[in-house]
């Protein structure tokens, strides 16, 4: 791990282990801080509201005790039609929403947050990454046996782009790569460069 030009804490503000591998990729210094938010989408909330007012109150949540740090909030919210469609929990469910989305085109928004508790005044970076996936037009028996094996129950959208689920996806549309696994990298690098934050020794 480096600390190129960086004496700032950065806090991960989140329990997912895809999220926590990703930001291990940029080789800076970071620990990891569990929010404690109710993550239900409020009536009729707009996807990307829901998805950006998250990632925002997951990193404001950390940052009432972790002053001076640098936090990173990210929440996903997948739709079809407009419809939002959460993490299935068990294998019934996401047998389920993989027979709704097969055909079609389902948008992830991920939402990052970056949430500088600094003074005067916090700074804050908020930003959407928007995904478009393609599923496959696949028979119930392969996406049973799609989920057996790798039963992605804890995934929205019930498939692992970065594992088998890219053998059920037909096309993925994104401006960055990592968004779909749930942290938009590239975002995420552009926002900490803003608060000074720099990734190569020169």
């Amino acid at each position: 791990m480096n600390d190129f030009g960086t004496e700032k804490r950065i806090i991960l503000a989140s329990s997912s282990p895809y999220r926590k591998e990703l930001l291990s990729r940029l080789q800076l210094p970071f620990a990891v801080c569990v929010p404690d938010i109710d993550e239900t989408a409020r009536p009729n909330e707009l996807p990307e509201t829901t998805a950006l007012r998250l990632a925002r109150q997951k990193a404001e949540h950390v940052a009432k005790n972790n002053a001076n740090a640098i936090i990173i909030g990210s929440d996903q919210v997948a739709t079809l039609n407009q419809i939002q469609i959460g993490k299935p929990g068990n294998h019934a469910n996401a047998l389920r929403q993989l027979q709704m989305m097969r055909g079609q085109q389902v948008i992830f928004h991920s939402a990052l947050c970056l949430y500088w508790n600094c003074l005067p005044e916090p700074v804050v970076q908020v930003e959407n990454v928007q995904t478009v996936v393609t599923f496959r037009d696949l028979p119930d028996a392969e996406l049973d046996a799609y989920l057996r094996i790798e039963t992605p129950y804890d995934c929205a959208g019930s498939a692992k782009n970065e594992g088998l689920g890219i053998a059920i996806i037909e096309r993925i549309d994104s401006s960055d790569p990592t968004a779909l696994t749930g942290l938009p990298l590239i975002a995420l690098t552009s926002m900490l460069r803003k608060v000074g934050i720099s990734f190569f020794r020169l």
